[in-house]
């Protein structure tokens, strides 16, 4: 498969923005620029009425829907959207490489006739057409349908993919099985693999979130779960949802890269500054797993990503883009790479871009019908937290609706509950569930698989049903005693008994329980009572209240006036701030016992450190703040990460580094690494610290530690990963030659 060079792919000139005018009954109501008028046409939103890009009323919502309903395609392509700089971004340019004899067959219909065409046309027609169009027209057309429209076109666009499996045939409904633990633990890794393997999940991908985004735990995990699937038989592929990077140095080194990861933005700002990726680094990955991925002989896609609206709003990089263009955008960028799934999660990030039931679940129909309109293999992750108004039902409603669209899968993680990322999503009972009320079965290779081995079944007339291994993981352990010895690494783990293909209820109410006692964590106030008399100094964000805080991220990330008018330079090795973040009880419950510790092993290195900061309704990027202010080589945030699903989860907080690029050559050799010009920091994070996870007498060790590798390589993030590995294998090639 070759790739469209980025300088071979056309784009119009850029055009000055346009006023769009129209009267209704006797109002007026004119939009400037294409940018203005694809937000007003949208669903009110969280993130779209905190950046102030959506409609203030319904009638200036359908005044900007009528104007876009009368714009041509040839309009829009000759329009490109542009960033601050003026100029056409690398992800904006990429959405550019389209079917040119598709668009020729649009490019004069405007975009109210084409959406009456594509609910019109047959399957095939409308799966050609999307192959035309750039992501700011998919996201216009999504802006002028309703729910049924949605669902019916997206049904009609669906894509299959292969690797091991087929994936996304019609008449199937598949799963990536997602067994995540807090520290990458792997008999818990297997304990949820052959759980999900029992219910008849992980047909899509087995596939973990990893802690600890290093090249020695990537590869460890990734033999891991190639052993699991060797061992099963289970005809799947495997991913560690690592970084790029990461993953791309662990198959250098022969780790079982099967499905290359990547999470994907919608303008290069937030792709690179953010995520650390570029469009030639993506290319690059691309190419390394044509050439040495080890499915190249058997897969015909291999790439996976994943997406969700808001990321760009929440990084103010959105380039005054609206959520759901930006996350058309993303689509067009994974349309380059011809992916094996790509996976949507919007509601992820919180009440910040998706505040209720109805804005999650008219997001993900939007989500759903773009990629696949576009021509993606879309999976979909409707999801929430517990700091957003987003209820399970709601989270339910959704996926019922996205199963009737032909979503290609759906996440099996465990009783709805992420171990390590603490938010909630779809779970092997919800996609059975999802099967037999849709009548789909898994991907035909699985599916033998699976009868084979009496998780399913086929009855007297040809359909399929749970056998009776279905819901036994026990199948998979030699023995009773092995069983029992993976189930106690397994958090919140209540049980299997299953009501058909549900939770038997008292599963259910123990789920129930947890998230309000989670929510009830949200909303708790930092108590420096609790904080047992450390000596620290408390400084305020702008954020003057919870909701504000919970509700707007921005903020919470700058200092008061009052606070930075305080503020002077103090030059230290380390600073060290402890901010409640989304949970005021991890501060409680951590902070007491760890950062004692901290400080002791800080200064047992000879490390100087300014007096700790105490932050109420703090973000992560306040390290900036701080680190402008006081001018610190390493910045060290203790901040209560969002609850999980069990009590104690809710008391989980994590370490950010921030490491100030306090010199030219340094600055220089970090921008060079992450292809980002105006990088002032970089990032380590060490997550999941609380008595479930990495205790806090033990992390304030393991985040000294962490500190004194940043600042002995002076690199954080995946920059010291990689200099850290490269030491290794010098110090490993001169063992080799001394020998």
């Amino acid at each position: 498969m070759r790739l469209t060079p980025l300088s071979e792919i056309i784009v119009p000139p850029v055009q000055p923005a346009l006023d769009y005018t129209i009267t209704l009954m006797d109002r007026q109501f004119t939009f400037h620029g294409l940018k203005a008028l694809l937000g007003a046409a949208d669903i009110s939103k969280a993130g779209d009425r905190m950046a102030t890009l959506c409609a203030t009323d319904e009638m200036e919502r359908e005044a900007a829907r009528h104007i876009l309903s009368d714009l041509t395609l040839r309009h829009v392509y000759d329009h490109p959207l542009v960033g601050a700089d003026g100029r056409v971004d690398d992800v904006m340019r990429v959405n550019y490489d389209l079917d040119p004899d598709a668009y020729a067959t649009v490019a004069d219909m405007t975009l109210g006739g084409l959406k009456d065409h594509l609910l019109r046309a047959p399957a095939a027609e409308v799966r050609r057409l999307g192959r035309g169009l750039t992501g700011v027209m998919a996201a216009a057309l999504a802006k002028l349908m309703d729910v049924h429209e949605l669902i019916l076109v997206a049904k009609k666009a669906k894509r299959a993919a292969r690797a091991r499996t087929l994936v996304g045939q019609r008449g199937t409904l598949s799963s990536r099985l997602q067994p995540n633990h807090p520290t990458d633990d792997l008999s818990c890794v297997s304990a949820l693999v052959y759980t999900g393997l029992s219910m008849g999940s992980g047909d899509a991908l087995l596939g973990i979130n990893p802690a600890i985004d290093t090249v020695e735990n990537i590869s460890a995990l990734l033999w891991h779960l190639d052993k699991l699937r060797r061992e099963t038989g289970v005809p799947s592929q495997i991913c560690v949802l690592a970084h790029l990077k990461t993953q791309m140095a662990s198959l250098e080194q022969g780790a079982p890269v099967e499905i290359m990861f990547q999470s994907l933005a919608g303008t290069e700002r937030t792709l690179t500054d953010e995520f650390d990726v570029t469009v030639a680094l993506l290319d690059k990955a691309h190419a390394l797993m044509v050439d040495k991925g080890p499915l190249r002989d058997v897969a015909q896609q291999f790439m996976y990503f994943e997406t969700g609206q808001g990321s760009e709003l929440t990084y103010a990089k959105n380039e005054g883009m609206d959520m759901t263009t930006c996350e058309a955008l993303c689509y067009g960028l994974a349309r380059r790479y011809d992916p094996f799934m790509v996976n949507n999660v919007t509601g992820f990030i919180g009440p910040e871009t998706h505040r209720s039931d109805f804005e999650m679940i008219v997001s993900n129909l939007q989500d759903h019908f773009m990629g696949k309109l576009m021509g993606l293999p879309m999976g979909m992750a409707p999801c929430y937290t517990m700091h957003s108004e987003i209820s399970m039902e709601g989270h339910q409603i959704a996926t019922e609706l996205l199963a009737a669209a032909g979503a290609n899968y759906f996440m099996d993680v465990f009783l709805t509950v992420d171990r390590m990322l603490a938010y909630f999503d779809t779970s092997g009972h919800d996609d059975q569930t999802l099967r037999e009320i849709h009548n789909a079965r898994p991907a035909a290779e699985y599916l033998d698989w699976a009868m084979a081995r009496g998780i399913f079944i086929q009855d007297e007339v040809g359909e399929i049903t749970r056998g009776p291994n279905w819901g036994n993981p026990r199948m998979f352990c030699s023995s009773d005693q092995e069983f029992q010895r993976l189930l106690q690494t397994v958090p919140a783990a209540y049980g299997f008994e299953s009501a058909g293909p549900r939770p038997a209820n008292h599963i259910s109410r123990r789920v129930r329980s947890n998230l309000a006692i989670g929510r009830q964590a949200i909303q708790a106030e930092l108590d420096p009572i609790r904080l047992n008399g450390l000596p620290l100094r408390y400084l305020t964000t702008r954020a003057g209240d919870k909701q504000t805080h919970l509700n707007n991220p921005d903020i919470g990330a700058i200092l008061s006036e009052d606070s930075l008018s305080h503020l002077t330079a103090e030059d230290r090795d380390v600073q060290i701030i402890v901010s409640d973040g989304l949970s005021a009880e991890a501060i409680h419950h951590n902070v007491p016992d760890l950062l004692p510790v901290l400080l002791d092993g800080l200064h047992a290195h000879g490390l100087t450190t300014g007096l700790p900061i105490v932050l109420p309704y703090g973000r992560v990027k306040l390290c900036e703040a701080i680190g402008d202010a006081l001018r610190p080589r390493l910045v060290i945030n203790l901040i209560g990460e969002r609850p999980g699903g069990d009590a104690s989860a809710s008391r989980s907080m994590s370490a950010y580094f921030a490491f100030r690029l306090d010199d030219e050559d340094t600055r220089r050799e970090a921008a060079r690494y992450s292809g980002n010009s105006d990088i002032r920091y970089e990032y380590s994070v060490i997550s999941n610290i609380y008595e479930g996870g990495l205790p806090p007498l033990e992390a304030g060790s393991v985040i000294a530690d962490k500190a004194v590798r940043i600042l002995h390589a002076r690199a954080a993030g995946n920059r010291l990963e990689t200099s850290t590995l490269s030491t290794l294998a010098r110090s490993a090639m001169q063992a080799a030659t001394l020998h």
